[in-house]
């Protein structure tokens, strides 16, 4: 048996006046996440963990943000071009686990959904896909509404 474990982290900035996409669902939002895509950080987190447990580098050497190809691309894109990455090395992904953190909205009313479209892409049972949400109890600049942070760890299997 070939397994690989995987550990992604990603990080953007909140504005207003812009959608908030969190696991590939669109989150009713004052703030939105800003970045060169739709910035979904989940999404980016969980590529950058399948990414490194191939050993396939990261989001950023695959999806520059210079690029202007990918500017508001849609991050479920992004998920699916890397699993067909991850594929081409023999690999399958076994399960994530995940952490969201963000002081407002609730996510866990979401989180169903988001299990959903990140499973669908995954190509596993939606047991497979654990999220969850937390706050930074208004400590430091995600506690102050004025960024989002997903960590993602992974199991792949050959």
């Amino acid at each position: 048996m070939n397994i690989r474990i995987g550990y992604g982290i990603d990080v953007h900035r909140l504005a207003p006046s812009i959608p908030l996409f969190i696991g590939g669902v669109q989150i009713e939002s004052e703030l939105g996440a800003v970045g060169h895509s739709d910035a979904d950080v989940l999404l980016h987190a969980i590529c950058d963990a399948l990414l490194g447990a191939a050993n396939l580098r990261d989001i950023g050497y695959h999806f520059s943000d210079t690029d202007s190809k990918f500017k508001g691309i849609d991050s479920k894109i992004l998920l699916e071009e890397v699993v067909k990455l991850v594929k081409t090395k023999g690999y399958h992904v076994v399960n994530v686990d995940c952490t969201i953190i963000l002081e407002k909205p609730k996510l866990n009313p979401q989180i169903p959904l988001m299990q959903a479209a990140i499973s669908k892409i995954l190509e596993v049972d939606v047991d497979a896909v654990s999220l969850k949400a937390t706050t930074h109890e208004k400590v430091d600049s995600f506690g102050k509404s004025e960024a989002i942070k997903a960590y993602a760890a992974c199991l792949l299997n050959k």
